[in-house]
């Protein structure tokens, strides 16, 4: 008797997921579509954020450039000067 009742539940179990198997998959469908919408925008916005940045570093180019090629020349006369003899 108890074979017959594990059988049954499990046909029951069968055909209770046969009925709601086109709901699971419309709930699985928009997950999907909400998860591809979002990696959308998310690509978007992030290639967005890299122009805007890069717009930046091109418009500061008259003043960073001087001042790193400056930076750069300081760097070299201090490595190439002799060093002071300590006492």
């Amino acid at each position: 008797m108890k074979t017959f009742l594990k059988v049954l539940l499990i046909l029951i179990a069968v055909v209770v997921a046969i009925k709601l198997l086109p709901v699971a998959l419309l709930v699985a469908g928009a997950i999907a579509a909400a998860a591809v919408v979002a990696a959308l925008v998310g690509v978007s916005l992030a290639v967005g954020l890299i122009g805007a940045g890069l717009l930046l570093v091109l418009l500061l180019s008259p003043i960073w450039l001087p001042v790193l090629a400056l930076v750069g020349l300081i760097a070299l006369v201090k490595k190439l000067s002799p060093k002071p003899a300590t006492a």
